[in-house]
């Protein structure tokens, strides 16, 4: 089988994601709060963060994952959350004609590209951070 630009995009973004959370693990439990999201806050609301980051590892998830993956969102703000991603083009949403409705989500290729960005963002932040502290 041959791997695709869009493939390695994606295995890429998946490994950046995994490697940023472990330094995030460390810094949170070494510092007790967590510097990225918090200065990212300023940027991009938390929750759309927490989804892009999810739908950036998991690629392909559906409402009731993200709502358990993303600790502490109430299911009315991860469903207001998609749909301003959505809206953005940085999230896609597949219905499939099924009792009941199973919807899917994913990120566009805009999306797989802002979450490579913000992750690099994100992992500059707790570099610098770490220098210094």
């Amino acid at each position: 089988m041959k791997v695709t630009n869009t493939d390695s995009q994606e295995l890429r973004v998946k490994n950046k994601v995994k490697v940023f959370f472990n330094k995030a693990m460390v810094n949170r439990k070494k510092k007790g709060f967590c510097i990225t999201r918090d200065v990212m806050a300023v940027l991009l609301d938390k929750w759309s963060l927490f989804v892009i980051y999810n739908l950036g590892y998991y690629k392909i998830l559906r409402f009731n994952e993200l709502k358990t993956k993303i600790r502490g969102v109430s299911p009315r703000m991860l469903s207001v959350t998609l749909k301003k991603l959505e809206c953005n083009g940085v999230v896609s949403r597949k219905v499939f004609a099924e009792v009941p409705p199973k919807v899917e989500y994913t990120l566009t290729d805009f999306g797989l590209e802002l979450v490579e960005k913000t992750v690099d963002l994100n992992d500059w932040f707790l570099n610098r951070f770490q220098e210094e502290g």
